[in-house]
């Protein structure tokens, strides 16, 4: 009997032991858990969803190296947006910023990148080959004209000017000038409901928010409206 209760005993202390040795290791996993979350959600734009700049340019990096000339920059700026928040309320333009990274996100598809900048500026950087580049852009040009349904069922017409810039009429794999050359293209054909597609010129604006207009031999896809 005493033995038995030795026994028992002993197993009794092996228990403890591993529970007390179990506890520092399942709250630091708890802890590591809530950590990895916060760095992934450090990393996503908390209203739409979208990568935030610092995230969304280390991903887009990631497919200009896996796709080269084939890839392409794409930044889209809603147009109308301050009337909308004006004349609506801020939670009718929210709506709209996320039905708009909604359907960037959709058209994208797998393995691009996906971004924020900021406001209601947003960007694209994904694999867009050549033979498939004005279908693609005209496509996103109609996706971003579908009116926006609010909550109360009231339907809000919207539209985006989008400007691209493809690695291999550029001539460059740096993100940062195809980026000037796709933000200038941008600003060539806004508000004219068409997606503008950046020649070498664009790509010598010496800034992201350089604003010339009128380039000859801009290419532009999508209907004017």
């Amino acid at each position: 009997m005493d033995s038995v209760l030795r026994s028992q005993g002993r197993i009794g202390q092996r228990t403890l032991l591993l529970t007390t040795a179990a506890l520092p290791l399942t709250g630091w996993t708890v802890h590591a858990v809530a950590l990895h979350r916060k760095l992934a959600a450090a990393k996503r734009d908390p209203l739409t969803g979208l990568l935030r700049r610092d995230a969304y340019t280390a991903r887009a990096r990631q497919v200009l190296r896996r796709h080269g000339d084939d890839t392409a920059v794409v930044l889209v700026d809603q147009d109308h947006f301050k009337a909308v928040n004006d004349t609506m309320g801020h939670a009718a333009g929210d709506t709209v910023l996320r039905a708009t990274a909604d359907r960037l996100t959709a058209w994208a598809g797998l393995g691009a990148a996906v971004g924020r900048l900021g406001g209601d500026e947003f960007a694209v950087v994904l694999h867009l080959p050549r033979d498939r580049r004005e279908v693609r852009l005209e496509q996103l040009v109609r996706m971003l004209r579908i009116p926006v349904v609010l909550e109360d069922g009231q339907a809000v017409d919207v539209a985006a000017s989008v400007g691209a810039a493809a690695l291999d009429v550029i001539g460059t794999r740096d993100l940062s000038v195809a980026q000037r050359a796709a933000d200038a293209a941008l600003y060539d054909g806004k508000h004219s409901g068409r997606a503008v597609l950046a020649n070498k010129e664009h790509a010598t604006v010496p800034s992201v928010n350089g604003r010339r207009a009128g380039r000859p031999g801009t290419a532009v896809w999508g209907r004017a409206v």
